[in-house]
């Protein structure tokens, strides 16, 4: 026998096909046709009803002349419309770009423009927006306007009604299996911080494997009730429009997110999962005269590591809490802190800091490290710094038009995520910080997550983010941003003095400036805002 026997083996339509999550729609709807698919206010569809609508907006797309390649962009709340187009609008062939409803006209415009975005599927109450925002494009696509029966606004650009299209369209249109499972299957722009935002191009491959290494990662036995509070044009909801397919779960959408909405929809549905950043656990957990949970409910956060009092109160509360990493070029979270059960019998302390790491790779990911300026890995030590590097089908194609970023990103056959942080003997991998973010203080270096976890054990404080502030004599120190709890006190002195009996001296704040920190729509911090504050200042 020799590799040729092998390799004469046939690769047929019989034994070969392109993974692509849209067949999980396709399962879902054969398997569990009347189970109930997507929840939005008095409105319920079942699997089959919503198997239906994705084909029919597939078929109507390709009436209209959208196809293989083509960018469909959508600005959409959490709505059944965006859950459709998750499945409709790559079942037609096209790319979904899902765009951050927060952004400016300004930076829609670009985003349109540079997608080349063939059509626009937008709600009512976005409209306004993106009538700026065309109004700056060179690039002029038509609009179809979703007004959501939940939440009606009177705005019209005078484009198609999107419920006319959906019954312009064939529910038994045969739509297209990607050509190669290499295709594109959505676009999505990294935030924009240190200029004009990256388009992040996944492809079916990677959607599927992500949605596969979500369900295993975040140990998810049946269907679901999954409570929309993360933005699906963030990462495409982290891929969890995919994962709900594939476990014939229910959509529970919330246009916005609100402790007491949130606890409606928690108590009404009987959620068991939902996604966030740690504002929005600590949104949940907040909340005034909160009901008990109607049963267990995990929370899948991403980001900064929820402070010890947050894990606290989640424990008492009912909520586990299941820390995941990653970014948008990884299709979301890549990463899993892994929780062993010999763990829990730790203090609280010892808990918070084992939950603080990001853990280990994701099933579906094929390699995780940390590596140093010499490229080779750094020691599992705990201590010693380096750039967290992966590689595998969850890294995205690269960025859309831009070669030289691509290569940059993916230099030497691994994704540099440009976080800094170490390895421990176990194999997990701790975010220590971004590199932009590390403040360089006297010549040594103070890692600005490092001081945030630090003020967040001090029951006072709700919201944290530090950033770097020149100083004649050190040339960089700690200067924090602080939003206190309601209904308690702190002043800079003593958040200091607090800093200081937690972390070396020398890496406390210098300064703290109290109020609300500014945050994007997904929850994360805005330092490049703070930085500005900070320049302008000095």
């Amino acid at each position: 026998m020799t590799a040729r026997d092998y390799d004469a083996l046939p690769r047929t339509p019989a034994n070969h096909v392109p993974l692509t999550p849209l067949l999980f729609t396709e399962r879902s709807a054969a398997a569990f046709p009347d189970r109930v698919a997507v929840v939005h206010g008095a409105q319920r569809w079942t699997w089959k009803q919503h198997r239906d609508r994705c084909v029919q907006l597939a078929s109507a797309l390709n009436q209209r002349g959208i196809g293989r390649g083509d960018t469909v962009a959508v600005l959409l709340p959490n709505t059944p419309a965006m859950v459709e187009c998750h499945t409709g609008v790559p079942m037609s062939g096209a790319v979904l770009g899902a765009i951050n409803i927060r952004l400016d006209a300004e930076t829609i415009a670009y985003i349109l423009d540079h997608g080349e975005a063939k059509l626009v599927i937008a709600d009512r109450e976005l409209l306004p927006l993106l009538e700026a925002a065309l109004a700056l494009t060179s690039n002029k696509p038509p609009v179809i306007e979703v007004n959501d029966p939940e939440a009606p606004f009177p705005h019209t650009l005078g484009g198609e009604d999107y419920e006319t299209v959906l019954a312009s369209g064939d529910a038994d249109f045969a739509w297209p299996l990607p050509a190669d499972e290499w295709d594109a299957i959505a676009l999505n722009y990294t935030s924009g911080t240190t200029g004009r935002p990256k388009g992040v191009v996944y492809h079916h491959r990677g959607a599927h494997l992500s949605a596969i290494g979500d369900i295993l990662a975040c140990q998810m036995a049946g269907p679901p009730t999954y409570l929309w509070t993360l933005p699906m044009f963030h990462c495409n909801g982290w891929c969890f429009p995919w994962v709900v397919a594939a476990l014939s779960g229910t959509n529970v959408c919330l246009r916005a997110v609100r402790g007491p909405a949130m606890w409606e929809a928690i108590t009404t549905h009987g959620v068991t999962h939902m996604c966030g950043a740690p504002i929005v656990l600590s949104t949940l957990l907040d909340t005034p005269n909160r009901p008990a949970l109607p049963g267990p409910l995990r929370f899948m956060v991403a980001g900064a590591p929820p402070p010890e009092a947050v894990l606290a109160k989640a424990a008492d509360a009912g909520i586990t809490v299941v820390h995941i990493y990653g970014l948008t070029e990884c299709y979301g979270p890549a990463v899993v802190n892994e929780w062993k059960p010999e763990d829990d019998a730790k203090d609280g302390p010892t808990r918070a800091a084992l939950m603080a790491r990001q853990g280990l790779r994701y099933v579906t990911l094929e390699a995780l490290d940390v590596f140093g300026p010499d490229d080779a890995p750094v020691p599992a030590d705990g201590t010693t710094m380096g750039e967290v590097v992966m590689r595998g089908n969850m890294v995205a194609k690269g960025y859309l038009k831009d070669p030289a970023a691509t290569e940059k990103a993916l230099a030497g056959g691994w994704f540099r995520t440009g976080d800094l942080g170490v390895k421990y003997p176990d194999g997990y991998v701790q975010v220590k910080d971004r590199a932009k973010d590390i403040i360089i203080s006297g010549g040594e270096n103070i890692s600005s997550i490092e001081v945030e976890e630090a003020l967040y054990r001090h029951p006072a404080v709700a919201v944290v983010a530090v950033i770097a502030m020149p100083d004649e004599k050190w040339g960089e120190v700690p200067c924090a941003f602080v939003e206190l709890r309601p209904d308690t006190e702190a002043t800079e002195a003593e958040l200091i003095a607090f800093t200081r009996t937690k972390i070396a001296g020398y890496k406390a704040p210098k300064r703290i400036v109290f109020g609300e920190v500014p945050k994007t729509s997904t929850g994360k911090l805005q330092k490049a805002k703070l930085r500005a504050t900070v320049r302008e200042a000095v």
